[in-house]
């Protein structure tokens, strides 16, 4: 089969925003932002966020890691050790509390597992949550914007923007795969086992984030490693045909990762991830180099094909 990039056929699957989906939005953002206001007139109770200091201490030695200020905790969220929560209710703002845990059994850290331990609590201030209303005032203090119709329109076109670029980027893997679907290439066994070494590196990591492991998935799963990898060859293998479908794009097209591409792509995935170029320059190594110049060239592909592509505008 040709390989064939220039002129393919595609939807552009475009999916305009609702009233029914600017009010889940909208009271999505009331239930997420409660509004706070300092309580000075009674004790905490269940419920309330309370900004404390405090320091923990076994068998009266202050240990590594258990200490904190101005940390902020409500009561009853179930974040802090069992027990912990429901005895800073009581505490009047400035005052000090001893709280008295035991920590559990599986805890993470090994050397305070099972062990009894106090904390010594300051309790800084105690706010009171309640609930907004969808008004100018919640426009205001949160959505900030003059009125709630303001925050309307304006959360209306947030969303139209965040469904119109995942229809755009949705419309671009396509192209993608349709071009690869085209190509005379099938990667040797070799380079597929290395790519499916990587998913599972992938998955690794994003799994660690959760304090899980492959081990813990395979559970869940009810598979064994094994048959979580070999689940992973197809798309494994796709996705090695795309990367080779960019390449070949790049050579007869003579795509480059230039200079001023290679910038944009760093300041790009300098505000993806929150950090500025001189936090991200002790990771810039080969690997990380040739990652991004695999970037700057896949973005200039899909550019390519998105192009020279006959595509038609469908509503869903």
């Amino acid at each position: 089969m040709e390989f064939q990039y220039r002129g393919l056929k595609a939807d552009y699957e475009h999916l305009t925003v609702t009233e029914e989906e600017l009010d889940r939005q909208l009271e999505r953002l009331r239930r997420e932002n409660p509004r706070v206001t300092a309580v000075t007139d009674r004790p905490a109770r269940m419920g309330d966020e309370v900004l404390l200091d405090y320091a923990g201490f076994c068998g009266g030695v202050q240990f590594p890691g258990g200490t904190a200020q101005n940390q902020t905790l409500t009561l009853g969220s179930g974040t802090f050790i069992p027990g912990f929560e429901e005895q800073l209710a009581g505490a009047l703002p400035g005052s000090s509390v001893t709280v008295e845990v035991t920590f559990p059994q599986e805890y993470r850290e090994p050397s305070l597992a099972g062990q009894k331990a106090e904390f010594r609590c300051t309790v800084r201030e105690i706010r009171e949550k309640s609930e907004y209303a969808l008004d100018d005032t919640f426009a205001r203090e949160v959505g900030r914007c003059a009125t709630a119709q303001e925050l309307r329109e304006t959360m209306r076109r947030t969303l139209q923007s965040v469904f119109d670029e995942r229809a755009e980027n949705e419309l671009r893997e396509r192209l993608l795969r349709a071009a690869a679907a085209t190509l005379d290439f099938d990667p040797a066994e070799a380079e597929l086992e290395t790519a499916l070494d990587e998913q599972l590196q992938a998955l690794g990591a994003q799994l660690a984030q959760r304090s899980l492991s492959l081990e813990d998935y395979c559970r869940f799963t009810g598979e064994s490693l094994d048959e979580l990898r070999e689940g992973m060859r197809a798309d494994a293998r796709a996705m090695l045909r795309q990367k080779k479908t960019v390449e070949k794009i790049a050579e007869l097209e003579k795509l480059e990762a230039d200079e001023a591409s290679v910038s944009a792509a760093l300041a790009e995935i300098c505000r993806e991830n929150g950090v500025t170029m001189e936090q991200l320059q002790p990771y810039y190594d080969e690997t990380f180099a040739a990652a991004v110049e695999r970037r700057v060239l896949t973005n200039k592909a899909l550019e390519l094909l998105r192009g020279a592509a006959d595509v038609t505008v469908r509503e869903v």
